[in-house]
Formats: C-alpha cells, structure tokens, sequence
C-alpha cells in the first residue's frame, strides 16, 4: 500500500526506485520520499512519477503522521472510486449482456460482451429464484430480496461475477439469472450439476431461504444464448406438472421420453378437441379415457409428464392461433397453479380435469374479450377496490392476459405504468380526505391502500410535491 523511500540509497535512489517500479508497474503503491534541503530538487521529477509526498529530514513525527494520514485519505478515495467505476461497469455489461439474452442484439452487442467475458462456447441460462411457496409477499418486498439475492450470488459466484444478471425482461419476475459456462465444473468432475448444487446450498445458507434453480438447455455460442433462456421459461411454465426439487435441468425434464415411454396421442387429442369446444362432458371423459390408458399400460409417471407436455404444447399452439400478442407461457403458468391443489398428487386426473377446465374459461376468454373492454374494467377495478393488493400480476390473471404484453398496452394508453395509475388514484383519494375529514395522516394512509404510514408519505410527496399535513395545512388556508 505504501513505500517509503529515502531519496539517496547506496545501488539506486530513491527516484530511480520511483522510476522502475512505475515503468515497469511493478506497484501502484504510494510512494514518499524522504529528502534533505539540499535533495529538493529532486522532488520534482519524484511528483513526475507520481510520488504522494515527501518528508524533510531529519523525520518528524507529527509530520510523517501528517503524511500517513494523507495517504489513507486517498487509498479510502481511491478505492470508492474504484467501486463505482466497478459497478458502473458492471451495470454497462449487464444491459448488453441482457439484450443477448433476450435475444435483442447486433454484432456490436456480441462483440462486447465476449471482450468483457470469459464466456465458453457451451453455455447454459440459470435462473435462480427464492421458493414463494405460495406466500403472499407485496411487490417491494420481493424486488428487495430479489436485489439480496443478487447481491448473495455475488458473494457465492464472486469470480464469475460479471455472468449474473438481474431477470428483469418481466416487471413480475424476481429471479437472478446466470451464466454458465462448462469450464465453471472443472473441480466437480466436470458435472454442471454437481456446481449448481454447490451455489444452490450457499445461497441457502446465505439468504436462511429456500433457493431453486431452471436450467436452461446447452447452447453453442452467445448469440444463441437466448435460446437457453427461451427453453428455462418454458420449463417454468410447467413446473407444476414436474416432481418437486430444488434444480429442474431443460434436458432432463423433456427428454424422458427416450427411456421408451409411449405417448396417447389419440386420447390426448380428444382432451384437446373438447377443451376447444368448453365441452365440460368430454372433457371429463377423454381424462378419464387418457388414464385408463396409462393404468392398462403400466407407464410411470415419467410417461405422464411426456404426455401432459405433448397437451400444453398443443394447447399452446392453439391460442397463439387465435392471439398472437399474448404470452401463452405465462397464462399457462397461471392456469396450472390455479389448477395443481396439494391435496392432489402431482399429474392426478382431477388435477387435469380441473386444468382443461381452466384453459378451455381462458380461451373462451380470449375469443371474445377486446383489450378495449379490459381497460374499462380495469379503470372501474381500480375505482373500487383501490385499497387493495392490487397489482398487475392479479389483473392480467383475472383477464387472462400475459402481464408484460398488458403492461406495455397500459403503458402506451394511459403513458404511466399501472403502479403509477394506482399510486395517482389513491394519492388522489387520500388528497380528498385530508380536506374533508379530521382522520389522521396514517390512517388515510391505510384507508387508500398503504399499511406503512412513510411508505404512504414517501409516495404522497412523488406525486404533491409535499408531505400529507403540509397538504391539508396548505389547502385549508
């Protein structure tokens, strides 16, 4: 950290000591010259090299205390220059590394990336998230153990810190996504699993919170890492319909098939037809005729999840016929948590019925409802139910429309996101009991929606500019 050099040493001054260790950067230590008066002259080619001071001799101590004192000064400068040159940096990489996931990138983006990358020709997109376990968490909470999340998969994947991201692609996602490369196994016997387990327990010992991970399919090349990513989404949309674990591996869960499992395709394809039509009654028949089949067959339940992905596949298709703009992933993520209850086992018949019932509402739905009649509903929902948890993870769901396709028509209407035009709405109704009733700042707070009194304040001010009693204080006069 520190060299302290008299400018006169029997082999080589101290200017020459000065001199080789900063050509041929042997060290960006600070360096101070002790000097007499009649070396003086010497210091400037001391400040050339950029010496950080120099003390007369003979030494006296509260001046080489001076000095010291100097010296901390600038290291503890330079190094919270250091920290945020390094985080923005990090932050730069990140939007380009994000748009290559996203599959929205040039040349330009790829080229960078790699320059700032020690990235593998295999590669694999990591999403790893905190287990919910159907817990109900308001939206800044989540986006705040999204960011302890963050920050623990840079303490766990300190080296390869520059590979994490923040999975922000949808406002209603609070995973982290990584980077993996093939290389990151090589002390595990080269099995990737082995290495995500081990970050997966770290995190977990971190965080005191359950940590699953998708891993998405091996891909060669960044510019097709966005396809790791698509086949992660896609998992997650049916996670319901795989065995609970803490990593589910794209390749594993939808290559079971080659263990020689049959697929009911005929059965399946009635179950289809019957969910098209919202014919209820064949629908519960061709269930019951797809499990007869299993049971007669003597599959396992691998055989099950072959055959339920072959259905969500198809049935996927088939609403991407009738509206393109909608995001069938998610929709489909939504319905199967709605449907799966855990008082059934995973793959049950009820389970499915209860599914196709489900789709079959959701594709009704997007028959004959027009994004024109959603935005009413929604103005009138906000109107009466302001004060409540709503969000626009909740509204998309009760419209069956993908949430991130929602916010951006939201957005392009009304020209503020739909948290905006709730936190307008109850700002304004707060307004209007400040100056028609005596009820106290924290409990309008709450009567509009905002259990936290200075959560409610701090919001109040983003809007008016003032604190609620300085508001009503103004507006009585």
């Amino acid at each position: 950290d520190l060299i302290i050099s008299d400018i006169k040493m029997p082999g080589m001054t101290g200017i020459e000591l000065l001199e080789k260790v900063r050509e041929e950067k042997l060290s960006d230590a600070y360096f101070v010259i002790l000097s007499g008066y009649s070396d003086f002259s010497y210091t400037q080619k001391a400040i050339w090299y950029n010496c950080m001071d120099y003390v007369l001799k003979p030494v006296n101590k509260s001046d080489l205390i001076t000095v010291l004192k100097k010296v901390s000064e600038s290291s503890e400068q330079e190094k919270l220059k250091k920290l945020h040159t390094n985080k923005t940096e990090k932050a730069y990489l990140e939007r380009y590394l994000t748009s290559v996931v996203l599959g929205k990138f040039d040349k330009n983006d790829i080229e960078y990336v790699e320059s700032q990358m020690d990235l593998s020709w295999n590669l694999r997109y990591v999403s790893i998230f905190i287990d919910d376990e159907n817990a109900e968490i308001e939206d800044k909470d989540l986006r705040e153990r999204q960011k302890k999340l963050y920050n623990a998969c840079l303490d766990v994947l300190k080296d390869y810190s520059n590979n994490i991201i923040f999975d922000n692609a949808d406002e209603n996602s609070y995973a982290i996504g990584f980077i993996y490369c093939d290389y990151m196994s090589n002390g595990y016997n080269s099995k990737f699993d082995l290495f995500l387990e081990y970050v997966r327990k770290h995190l977990e010992g971190l965080l005191q919170k359950k940590v699953m991970m998708v891993v998405g399919k091996n891909v060669n090349g960044t510019e097709n890492l966005c396809q790791s990513y698509g086949s992660v989404n896609i998992l997650k949309s049916q996670l319901a319909f795989h065995d609970k674990k803490e990593i589910y591996i794209y390749d594993i869960e939808f290559n079971k098939n080659q263990s020689g499992e049959m697929l009911c395709k005929n059965s399946l394809d009635k179950l289809i037809l019957a969910i098209e039509q919202n014919d209820e009654k064949a629908m519960k028949n061709s269930v019951d005729a797809f499990y007869e089949e299993i049971k007669k067959s003597g599959r396992s339940n691998d055989a099950i999840n072959l055959n339920i992905n072959y259905l969500l596949f198809q049935l996927i298709h088939i609403a991407t016929k009738q509206d393109n703009n909608v995001n069938q992933e998610e929709i489909l993520t939504y319905i199967s948590e709605q449907s799966f209850d855990n008082s059934f086992s995973r793959g049950s018949s009820e389970h499915l019925l209860e599914f196709s019932k489900n789709y079959a509402i959701y594709l009704q739905q997007l028959r004959k409802t027009t994004v024109g009649d959603v935005f009413t509903q929604v103005e009138e929902l906000v109107k009466e139910h302001y004060a409540e948890n709503l969000n626009l993870v909740e509204i998309s769901k009760r419209f069956y429309i993908n949430n991130s396709y929602f916010g951006r028509i939201f957005y392009k209407k009304y020209g503020i996101t739909f948290k905006d035009y709730l936190t307008v709405h109850r700002v304004n109704v707060a307004c209007n009991l400040l100056l028609t009733t005596d009820m106290r700042v924290a409990d309008i707070g709450e009567a509009v929606g905002y259990k936290d009194r200075d959560y409610f304040i701090k919001k109040f001010i983003e809007k008016k500019g003032c604190t609620p009693a300085k508001y009503r204080k103004s507006h009585a006069q």
